[in-house]
């Protein structure tokens, strides 16, 4: 992999606020702004390394739901060991039990141009998706309109709403959407209503609004919206481990609906949103060339090392521990830290000064496109930006040959 530099589009700003992405700058403490979209570089790959990283985050999302089934075996972990909600672990079994159907996940990658090494999943509320699936395409159209992008998430998204609502998942052909309104960037917002998008291009009848104003009808024993509209399914960027801690979370836990509603992620993702994963994916695959050693609650035998809470996000909360530094790099956040995973640490690979990682899409288990973040310091945190990316000199495949890859 490649890092170009290259004169940003005039208007970008516009452009891309245009096409949806509302933050387009990132607010810094001292009250100036940094792009968040950093169209003044671009990631260059070739068309094998695409194709490695397709068989690794295929072959790593295949080895996370075995080890979630172990994890929720009852046998490892208790609720509280994973700080969840009493009686979280027995549905999320019963859910595995059903396959609840799931839709997408977002792989944090570290590569230094070997072996890609999984940092983490983001399996519940994966975020980044507008500029992956497209803004960085447009950019692409405009830049390079010949070249090929490693990208058919928004292609895979529609296509797996229309399979499932051919299959008769979703009763009465509807879905409901729902963002926080605790989240105030718009980042929530914007993923919410471009899945929605994505569920309409497929013939869904769509209903969305703020999961605060969800609510429960008790003759019917169901949730309704602000309408007094039953919902049968849903789709929520809302984390498990945080929903069920709610008032509303607690009809779920209890049984109490009477046909329960479909949720996407459905609850068995919980064990796919936490960093407990990754030392029982080292258990079940030691020595994996895509896997760092990690440890749960103690760094073990690891000498150089990253503490990350269970359900930390955006890089907060984090410890870096290395033999070099007589201080740990410790970075602030609102995240328990009671229970700590340890995993071997892994500098990202740095160019000209940009620490970069790689966002590897997975839907419906399907490898379906990359993102690049960079950041300045070791962790990819609030402050990291997105950097679009092209296929070398791959030329862009015909509308024929992307139908046929898509129903391979």
């Amino acid at each position: 992999m490649w890092r170009h530099s290259i004169k940003p589009r005039p208007g970008w700003k516009d452009k891309v606020v245009e096409q949806g992405l509302v933050f387009p700058m990132t607010d810094l403490p001292d009250g100036s702004q940094t792009p968040y979209w950093n169209e003044s570089a671009w990631y260059e790959v070739t068309m094998d390394e695409v194709l490695h990283l397709e068989r690794v985050t295929e072959e790593l999302y295949e080895m996370c739901k075995h080890a979630a089934s172990v994890m929720a075996s009852g046998d490892r972990f208790s609720d509280a060991q994973l700080g969840l909600a009493s009686g979280t672990l027995p549905m999320v079994r019963e859910s595995l039990k059903r396959d609840d159907p799931s839709v997408y996940a977002r792989f944090d990658l570290v590569w230094n141009g070997v072996e890609p090494k999984m940092l983490e999943i983001n399996g519940d509320t994966p975020t980044g998706l507008v500029e992956s699936a497209v803004i960085q395409w447009n950019w692409l159209e405009d830049v390079f309109p010949d070249a090929d992008q490693w990208n058919s998430v928004h292609d895979r998204l529609v296509k797996w709403w229309g399979d499932h609502r051919a299959a008769g998942t979703f009763p009465g052909n509807e879905a409901h959407f729902f963002n926080s309104a605790a989240e105030t960037t718009g980042e929530e917002a914007m993923t919410v209503a471009y899945m929605r998008d994505t569920a309409a291009m497929a013939g869904l009848a769509t209903y969305g609004h703020e999961i605060e104003d969800l609510g429960w009808e008790s003759e019917q024993r169901a949730f309704v919206d602000w309408g007094g509209r039953k919902i049968h399914t849903a789709f929520k960027l809302y984390p498990w481990e945080d929903m069920l801690d709610e008032e509303f979370g607690k009809y779920i836990l209890s049984g109490l609906e009477r046909e329960p509603v479909r949720w996407i992620e459905p609850i068995w993702k919980t064990m796919l949103s936490t960093k407990a994963i990754l030392p029982i994916l080292w258990e079940l695959y030691p020595d994996h060339p895509n896997l760092l050693p990690a440890y749960f609650g103690t760094p073990g035998d690891l000498l150089e090392w990253v503490a990350k809470p269970l359900h930390g996000r955006e890089g907060s909360n984090i410890r870096i521990h290395t033999i070099t530094s007589t201080e740990d790099d410790v970075h602030d956040g609102p995240y328990d830290t009671d229970t700590m995973v340890y995993q071997e640490w892994s500098p990202l690979p740095s160019y000209e000064g940009n620490r970069a990682v790689i966002g590897s899409w997975i839907v419906d288990g399907v490898a379906a496109g990359m993102m690049v973040r960079e950041s300045d310091g070791p962790v990819t945190d609030y402050y990291a930006r997105f950097v679009p990316h092209a296929i070398g000199t791959e030329a862009r495949p015909d509308e024929e040959t992307i139908q046929k890859w898509l129903v391979e």
